[in-house]
This record gives C-alpha cells, structure tokens and sequence, in this order.
C-alpha cells in the first residue's frame, strides 16, 4: 500500500479528525483512511477486492462444465454408505 503525507492541516480540521476518531473509536490514520473512502464511494469489499484481483478470476462454461462432470459422483448420495 502506498503512503501519503498531508501538511498543512489547519486547528479546524484537526480537531474534527480527532473527534471522529473517538466517535469511531480508530486511529486518526485509520479514521482519515475511512473518511476518504466514504466521500470518493469506495467500500472496503471493492477495495478489498482489488488487491486480490490477480488471484481470482472467473471460469468459462467450458471450465465450468468440465469442474462439473468431474466432481459430478460427490453429487451422489450412496445409501450403502448410510446404512450400517
């Protein structure tokens, strides 16, 4: 994750940072970092989901269908398997 650094932060907006920074009981990071998200609309599973985006992807109905015929026999309920 990147590092930002804001200077100039006047009396006003500091002590506004640090109230709600008790009001949601978080760092003043923390609370800087969830105040940016509400006002630019980015929610913690989008972004969540964006650092994981190189690992997950989505499966053509080709795949799908082959995922499906090979797992197809734990679909089956076996009746001898339950009575003992």
């Amino acid at each position: 994750m990147k590092s930002i650094t804001v200077h100039g932060i006047g009396n006003i907006l500091d002590k506004k940072i640090s109230e709600k920074s008790k009001e949601f009981r978080l760092s003043q990071n923390e609370t800087i970092k969830k105040l940016l998200e509400n006002s630019l609309s980015i929610t913690e599973s989008q972004n969540r989901r964006k650092e994981f985006s190189d690992l997950f992807g989505q499966w053509s109905i080709q795949e799908k269908e082959e995922f499906d015929k090979r797992i197809a026999d734990l679909e089956v309920i076996h009746e001898a398997d339950w009575n003992q």
